[in-house]
């Protein structure tokens, strides 16, 4: 999907008045969630007198993945030229990506797509060298705190386990019992996990699965439309 983007002709610069928004919540970061990216997002509209035509999330998404697995991020940059638009805006440039070649990639795809990658925030925005370097700078720093987050998260876990207690997520369909050991299965996502496989069973495709589960409005845990990663998932779980 990467080359993809960036194999397909070059569209000509679109609308800079003309935004298609970007967000993404990982499991492991909440704060910034969906909502206070959307409000930051806004009022960078707001300000700056452009209008946001559509809005794309990657609910669950690490930072770390690359193009073709978010869906929401693929679709945002298919709407750049479909909309005409000249502005892929997200709050804050670390909600494009915590890896900076993947960071790369996107911005030379939205500009492929005729249109510039935007952070609300609005730190490293412009064209001169400074503002280039700066967005280095942003890009190098989310990839080393990406690697903190990971560091910490296993020395907890290490931690955790040396007490013989509990480790790991918990799986999807299931949810900690009040006694705050032992799993019990949630009755919600489970009545999910149901729906997944019966749409698989009646030949949708992960994507169209995904969409379906969105027009239901089912949400994931994050609170955000489910995405095609976590719809792979469930169906492993299930085979």
């Amino acid at each position: 999907m990467q080359m993809l983007f960036l194999m397909t002709k070059r569209a000509r610069p679109g609308s800079s008045s003309t935004a298609i928004a970007y967000l993404r919540v990982s499991t492991d970061e909440q704060r910034l969630g969906p909502e206070a990216q959307r409000a930051a997002i806004e009022s960078w509209a707001a300000r700056e007198g452009v209008s946001v035509i559509a809005w794309h999330i990657d609910a669950g998404a690490s930072g770390a993945a690359a193009i073709e697995a978010r869906p929401a991020l693929c679709a945002a940059l298919a709407a750049l030229r479909e909309h005409g638009a000249g502005v892929l805006v997200v709050a804050k440039r670390d909600r494009v990506a915590r890896d900076v070649v993947v960071a790369a990639t996107v911005e030379r795809a939205a500009s492929h797509a005729g249109a510039r990658l935007v952070s609300a925030d609005g730190t490293g925005n412009g064209d001169t060298p400074a503002d280039a370097f700066m967005r280095t700078v942003i890009d190098g720093a989310a990839a080393y705190e990406r690697g903190l987050i990971r560091m910490r998260t296993k020395a907890a876990l290490a931690a955790k386990s040396a007490k013989g207690e509990r480790t790991g997520e918990i799986a999807y369909g299931y949810r900690l019992a009040t006694d705050g050991v032992r799993l019990e299965e949630d009755p919600a996502e489970q009545g999910v996990l149901v729906a997944v496989r019966e749409l698989r069973a009646a030949g949708l495709s992960q994507r169209a699965i995904v969409r379906e589960l969105e027009a239901r409005s089912l949400v994931s845990r994050a609170g955000g439309p489910f995405g095609q990663t976590q719809v792979a998932r469930m169906l492993a779980r299930a085979g």
